[in-house]
């Protein structure tokens, strides 16, 4: 059976099914993005991008004109694609556990729409052994959907860039998906790597948790720092200076973001609670915001004190701000504080100040996220510079 679309992307609408969708169809193909978020599909068909992604727009505005993109929140045009990515992953609950339930509901919703001439391609991160449970479960349920994983590995924000430049992980539950799928994903790049489903899947996993553990790293050698009185950059610039053995020693920061703080807990989940590293990563990097506010105490009398945080996103030049840790440093800082005062250029929010209003009323400064626009920005007080941001920051 011949289908009118090459791919379509369950979730496309998002951080990571958009710029995948924008990629292909600058390549050529044929894509239709099916979500269920109403808004955003009405942006992207106006050629409107719903975040920051480097490049998208101008690709996004030729693929809606060349035809080669569209957007919907009809999920029978999956039936009309030749393949299916999803790009629904797998968060954590309450109780810090992998929620599997998400992407086999996924799965159950779709369902109806798949049939054996299509390949199904899994992207966002899953618990290991999940691609198989799904490949079983269409099985059993008569479905002989061919049943692929290969992961994204993007950077938010430099997504189709790196999906052009990066080695793409390919693997599936049979040998017809891994040819398809590879066959597929060359249209990006030509840099292939194939492994087995639950290999693929720990792969995954094992990179952003050990992103987070060389975070945490930093963090801690941070604290040590500064407790007895030190310089870390000082220290940092030294150790790394010419010194490549010392390269991916990362600068120290408010490590947080959708992906890497989740997925090192499911690693932790996939080891029975064993991966000592990663919970060690994860009471160092949420205790940051913590230690920023005790070390502010013991040098400012914060009560009655007026405290402005610069940039709310979880990293640098992004407007995402899920998980991040700018507004935990908030929250301890209400406790403390007579007024925190909020900015940020890339999230709307009612409660956020501008910046001339914390130039005028802030007592003292954060730098919570580093952003480039406050880069060339000279203050008349006190900046907490936990990033190394500015030429001599990282000093409290």
């Amino acid at each position: 059976m011949k289908r009118d679309v090459d791919i379509c992307i369950v979730g496309g609408c998002g951080h990571v099914g958009l710029p995948l969708g924008l990629a292909f169809a600058n390549k050529g193909k044929t894509v239709v993005l099916e979500d269920i978020n109403e808004e955003s599909v009405k942006m992207v068909n106006a050629g409107r991008m719903p975040f920051m992604e480097h490049g998208a727009k101008p690709i996004l505005t030729k693929s809606l004109k060349s035809g080669r993109i569209r957007a919907t929140t009809d999920p029978t045009v999956i039936k009309s694609a030749s393949n299916v990515i999803v790009v629904i992953g797998t968060p954590i609950d309450e109780r810090l556990d992998p929620r599997t339930s998400d992407v086999y509901k996924a799965i159950r919703e779709i369902e109806s729409y798949l049939s054996g001439e299509q390949l199904l391609i899994l992207s966002s991160t899953l618990y290991p052994g999940t691609t198989q449970k799904i490949y079983q479960y269409l099985r059993k349920a008569d479905k002989k959907t061919l049943v692929a994983f290969c992961p994204e590995r993007i950077a938010q924000g430099h997504a189709i860039k790196e999906l052009y430049e990066l080695p793409q992980i390919v693997s599936g539950c049979t040998g017809k998906a891994v040819v398809l799928a590879t066959s597929l994903f060359k249209v990006l790049t030509k840099k292939i790597v194939t492994m087995e489903p639950t290999e693929a899947e720990l792969a995954k996993l094992f990179t952003n948790a050990w992103r987070y553990i060389n975070f945490a790293t930093s963090n801690q050698f941070y604290m040590l720092a500064q407790s007895n009185g030190l310089d870390f950059y000082k220290i940092y610039n030294a150790v790394t200076k010419d010194y490549p053995r010392m390269q991916s020693f990362a600068k120290a920061g408010l490590t947080a973001g959708p992906c890497l703080f989740k997925d090192t807990m499911q690693l932790s989940a996939f080891s029975g609670n064993n991966f000592f590293l990663g919970h060690s990563a994860m009471l160092v990097n949420e205790g940051l915001p913590d230690f920023i506010v005790k070390t502010l105490q013991k040098n400012h009398n914060l009560t009655g004190m007026k405290v402005g945080l610069l940039g709310m996103a979880f990293k640098g030049d992004s407007d995402d701000p899920r998980t991040s840790l700018a507004f935990k440093l908030k929250k301890k800082l209400e406790l403390e504080s007579a007024i925190v005062l909020c900015h940020d250029p890339y999230i709307k929010d009612p409660s956020f100040v501008s910046l001339d209003t914390i130039r005028k009323k802030a007592d003292i400064i954060i730098l919570s996220a580093p952003h480039s626009i406050y880069k060339n920005m000279r203050w008349k007080k006190e900046v907490i510079d936990v990033w190394g941001f500015y030429k001599n920051g990282g000093s409290i």
